[in-house]
């Protein structure tokens, strides 16, 4: 779990915290200096289909080494200056972009390169570039700018915004990431502040669904370790569950929002029916969240 008030605190650039052994297994970058309860506002203690399932491992794709050429079906963008970055940027407008920056001698970048090629087949909402720094002059000033100092380094951007970056993330938490910030067309509801949130309820206020919204931060671990879950709960629950998503930090509306429902940690889950908040459930645990949901949704559980 995370504090919110921390999270505030930091900019945006902070790397989400990561196991020892990702760490151990970055590269360091070395082409610049790095010195460098009852009703639902009163206070109290969100159709097209999601990016196709990715069922990746690394090493599940052909070997290659990165930066090898793409096959005609890669959509894997290999950038080669500033300005290409920045147009690239620009012509994705609102889709999610992840860059990778690499370079050819590092263990690490060729680990993850194959599944970075299978997502970019997979994800047909998301943009993929791909920097090798030490390529030339050109991409190692794009690196300098962008402030990479370790390899492999993997950078979120939507509308030439920055919104999130790791450092020697290993597949299955590059795919969570990728899930979380570019989920906009999936079965989760977006939802962008208070007004979202009471249509939202009024909309399900009739017909007995619960709604699970999901209250997160933008650069929040748990709440992307935890969203792939709500992501296939979305769709194997559909028919009694309607789940939504809220980042505290998107905007005022949210922020006070989350004042409002007294969210001090996050995830929070607020579990909420026929208008009602009914309870909640803090943490990013896969089996106490789906328990949650189905005591709320009248299911007798166990424990």
């Amino acid at each position: 779990m995370a504090t919110v008030a921390n999270f505030l605190a930091k900019p945006i650039s902070t790397v989400v915290p990561r196991p020892s052994s990702a760490v151990a297994s970055t590269s360091s970058f070395v082409f610049f200096n790095q010195n460098k309860t009852n009703s639902l506002f009163r206070r109290q203690t969100l159709p097209r289909k999601l990016f196709s399932a990715v069922k990746v491992k690394a090493g599940a794709t052909p070997s290659g080494k990165v930066g090898t050429p793409p096959a005609k079906d890669e959509k894997l963008q290999k950038i080669h200056s500033g300005e290409e970055f920045d147009e690239a940027l620009k012509n994705a407008k609102s889709k999610l972009v992840v860059a990778e920056f690499a370079t050819s001698k590092s263990d690490q970048s060729n680990k993850i390169y194959p599944f970075m090629v299978e997502l970019s087949r997979t994800c047909n909402d998301v943009v993929f570039l791909l920097v090798m720094g030490d390529e030339s002059d050109k991409t190692r000033e794009l690196c300098r700018r962008e402030k990479i100092e370790k390899v492999p380094h993997f950078s979120f951007y939507k509308s030439m915004e920055k919104i999130h970056e790791e450092e020697g993330v290993e597949p299955d938490q590059l795919m969570g990431d990728v899930l979380y910030y570019g989920d906009n067309h999936s079965a989760v509801v977006q939802l962008h502040g208070r007004p979202d949130v009471e249509k939202l309820i009024e909309e399900n206020r009739v017909g007995g669904k619960l709604i699970v919204l999901d209250v997160g931060l933008k650069h929040c671990g748990p709440c992307v370790k935890v969203y792939p879950t709500v992501l296939k709960l979305s769709r194997s629950m559909s028919e009694t569950v309607v789940f939504a998503r809220m980042n505290g930090d998107e905007n005022d509306s949210c922020m006070e929002f989350l004042k409002d429902m007294d969210v001090i940690e996050v995830p929070t889950f607020l579990f909420i029916k026929d208008g009602e908040i009914r309870g909640r459930y803090v943490g990013s645990g896969k089996g106490e969240l789906i328990g949650e949901i189905l005591r709320y949704s009248g299911v007798r559980v166990t424990y």
